[in-house]
């Protein structure tokens, strides 16, 4: 349970703080907040979000990730890389 000005609430103290945050703001800095807030809702990335929320569980290779990322690390150490440029050519971008 959390307290708001010494009163006991049982919703999360965050939201309940940006609510009285807004209502303690100036007139003058209204809109700025606003803008603030829609840019913050508006630029959610599902991706991202997903990756935020993911458990923290680190799960071992399988034997072929594993050799991929072997293969990979020898192709670094041997030089074998390609442009970017190259990428982007071979992808239509």
């Amino acid at each position: 349970m959390t307290t708001v000005h010494g009163s006991p609430t049982m919703e999360p103290l965050p939201r309940k703080r940006l609510h009285q945050l807004i209502d303690e703001l100036p007139e003058d800095e209204i809109q700025a907040a606003e803008r603030c807030l829609e840019s913050l809702c508006s630029h959610r990335d599902p991706v991202l979000d997903a990756i935020r929320s993911a458990p923290d569980v680190e799960e071992p290779f399988s034997d072929e990730e594993q050799r991929g990322v072997d293969e990979a690390i020898r192709d670094l150490r041997a030089g074998n890389r390609v442009p970017h440029a190259q990428i982007l050519r071979k992808y239509g971008l």
